[in-house]
């Protein structure tokens, strides 16, 4: 575990302006101590607008600016290691709520989209692959659960999709929560779901993994494929069953810690149009890490897609799914 993070989101008071963008929304993530829970300096952080900004200020960064900081921190990680009791490593929620949230799929949005796109029994199928689940947070709402090859529920993504074009519910609001931000009593994601539990889960320990990581169980030799959204590695499991599709979540959600469960496979990054020069620097850096993996970055997209391809940053699925006709 690194000794510095981005800080989680505990809501609003968790994010700041941007030094260098100064956008108006709360876009900047600071950078904590994850030993003494304390901030770095206020400029030592990341800003979401990862294409209209950019702006990102590494730990390394500072305490190479600062070396006397640097001497500090590395004395006070010593003290520290010495008298702290071990920090445990993530929060687990129960499989029951998975189980749970595997129903009412005709109130699916997201699900009613691939019956239209398959067929109504193909759609349930990748719906109980991929245990997604169905919400009650908003109507009409999906849960891609996030299930470690170890069983183990990570927590649980609440997205709002359109039924007719699949596209993602973004007005007035971005219809996107957490499960493990919800308290399992009073607003537990399931249709109907009432758990009888006084659980809080605003000091959860989230530590995510791929959505559909558990599927690395059924072949331990089978090709994976990385794609950015939950979504896109459903449709592709169903047009392209060669590999196993999983997706990281999103651009920023591809990262070595992810990338342990894939040691010793052949795995190929699917990334959207906008993102080949990032995935390919995640790969050269697992490359390096993990010498059994076989790993390789697919442009396919960067090199075909059109300028309004790009604007609206396509991704593999979208590329497919226009190839259908779907009717509304």
């Amino acid at each position: 575990m690194y000794r510095y993070t981005l800080q989680p989101y505990h809501g609003r008071d968790s994010r700041f302006h941007c030094p260098a963008c100064n956008n108006s929304r709360r876009t900047f993530k600071r950078y904590i101590d994850t030993v003494t829970r304390q901030y770095l300096a206020d400029h030592v952080g990341k800003c979401d607008r990862i294409d209209t900004c950019g702006y990102h200020f590494t730990p390394r960064d500072y305490f190479a600016a600062t070396p006397g900081i640097l001497r500090q921190a590395q004395y006070n990680n010593l003290w520290s290691t010495r008298n702290e009791s071990p920090v445990k490593p993530f929060d687990t929620l129960p499989r029951s709520l998975v189980d749970d949230t595997a129903r009412e799929y005709h109130r699916n949005n997201f699900i009613c989209f691939l019956g239209r796109c398959f067929g109504h029994n193909n759609a349930l199928q990748l719906a109980q692959l991929y245990k997604v689940g169905t919400s009650k947070y908003w109507p009409g709402a999906c849960i891609f659960w996030q299930i470690d090859v170890n069983d183990r529920v990570r927590t649980g993504k609440i997205m709002l999709y359109n039924d007719t074009d699949g596209h993602r519910v973004k007005v007035p609001f971005n219809h996107i929560a957490w499960a493990h931000r919800l308290s399992l009593k009073s607003n537990a994601p399931g249709p109907e779901t009432d758990t009888d539990s006084t659980n809080k889960t605003h000091d959860y320990r989230l530590q995510q993994c791929f959505f559909g990581e558990h599927l690395l169980q059924t072949d331990p030799f089978k090709t994976v494929a990385i794609v950015e959204s939950e979504k896109t590695a459903i449709i592709c499991s169903f047009i392209d069953p060669r590999f196993i599709w999983l997706a990281a979540g999103s651009l920023e959600g591809l990262n070595t810690g992810k990338c342990k469960v894939l040691k010793d496979r052949s795995v190929i990054f699917y990334p959207d149009v906008n993102g080949c020069h990032k995935w390919r620097r995640v790969a050269r850096e697992l490359r390096l890490r993990f010498a059994g993996i076989n790993i390789s970055v697919d442009d396919t997209l960067e090199r075909i897609a059109t300028d309004d391809e790009r604007a609206r940053g396509i991704d593999i699925a979208d590329i497919w799914i226009d190839q259908l006709t779907l009717k509304p």
